[in-house]
């Protein structure tokens, strides 16, 4: 376990100055402090192991909203400090860019500011520090985006495997044969892990899984009109969205085509937005208990800060059935 005094001597300076650095004091040059925190780094000492301070958790947040009730991000950060701030701790909400990212290290940031650990919110495959959290040491729990074999790091989400199982499932009891899918830019993890449990869940429900029943982009208006008339031409009777704001988005569009849902086209979403209940029709949709994911992040968290290397939480998806679904024209 390196120390305090391992850093000092590695550097030749004082114990005092080291610490004086790693807790942000200002009578330390800022030049000697990256160095004091690059070369902590390097040796990997870890302020969760000398932590009689370390009380504070940041929840990194990029590419989500959080700041009002409807916002994706808003229930799970109340949810997280719901469960961190009876334990003892601080929580810091901090959104996160690529400046911050290209100009600091993940690990040297969290010494920096005394976090102890972190939850990240709407991480994308594209930023810096999903790179650096290979390796770090500084315990980390991502929504919706998975760290190969790093002890310190934890995947927390939905299944997203069961859920679209759930809806295949659905659609399969109505009698639709030909489902169609239709997801966000496949730049994220969630939206490819989803994009292959939609074809796993055709296969295992006997129905044919071509792959050009479905069609992605990260503008709702290709999704609009490149593949929605794709996926029309090939006479599907209902189709999956990744996600509730381009299912909602589907249906307007749908409705200006003169296209009636459900009567001649089901819609389903995924993640149960507040919207949901409120879109015309009321939204078929893959819940995702949103304040149950802040809490399970404290607790993944909690585990590794604890030292128990856990990979993965998932909680079970949850099919709300509305009025955005029916049986197809033909099934009797």
């Amino acid at each position: 376990m390196v120390t305090i005094q391992d850093i000092a001597e590695k550097l030749n300076v004082s114990k005092g100055t080291v610490s004086k650095a790693l807790n942000g004091a200002t009578d330390v040059s800022e030049t000697l402090r990256k160095s004091i925190l690059e070369t902590a780094v390097e040796m990997g000492y870890s302020r969760t192991l000398h932590k009689r301070d370390a009380k504070t958790l940041c929840i990194f947040i990029e590419n989500m909203s959080c700041q009002e009730p409807n916002d994706f991000g808003y229930d799970i950060v109340v949810g997280f400090r719901k469960a961190a701030e009876p334990s003892g701790y601080l929580v810091e909400v901090v959104p996160l860019d690529d400046k911050t990212q290209k100009r600091t290290r993940y690990d040297e940031y969290m010494l920096k500011h005394n976090y102890a650990g972190a939850l990240f919110l709407g991480l994308s495959l594209s930023d810096v520090w999903l790179h650096d959290l290979q390796t770090a040491h500084t315990p980390a729990v991502l929504l919706d985006n998975y760290i190969k074999a790093n002890p310190y790091t934890c995947y927390m989400g939905v299944d997203n495997a069961e859920g679209m199982d759930l809806a295949v499932a659905h659609l399969r009891s109505l009698g639709h044969t030909r489902i169609g899918y239709l997801s966000g830019g496949l730049g994220s993890y969630v939206n490819q892990a989803r994009y292959s449990a939609f074809f796993h869940a055709l296969r295992k429900n006997d129905l044919p899984d071509d792959p050009h029943l479905a069609g992605s982009d990260y503008f709702f208006s290709e999704c609009l009109q490149k593949h929605l008339p794709t996926l029309l031409k090939q006479n599907v009777t209902a189709i999956l969205c990744s996600h509730d704001l381009l299912a909602h988005t589907v249906m307007l569009h749908c409705l200006e085509l003169g296209i009636r849902i459900p009567q001649d086209l089901s819609i389903i979403g995924f993640d149960d937005l507040p919207l949901c209940s409120y879109t015309m029709p009321p939204l078929t949709t893959i819940r995702q208990d949103r304040t149950q994911l802040g809490k399970s992040g404290f607790y993944a968290l909690s585990s590794l800060l604890a030292g128990v290397p856990i990979s993965t939480l998932l909680l079970h998806a949850q099919l709300i059935l509305r009025q955005s679904t029916a049986a197809p024209k033909e099934h009797p």
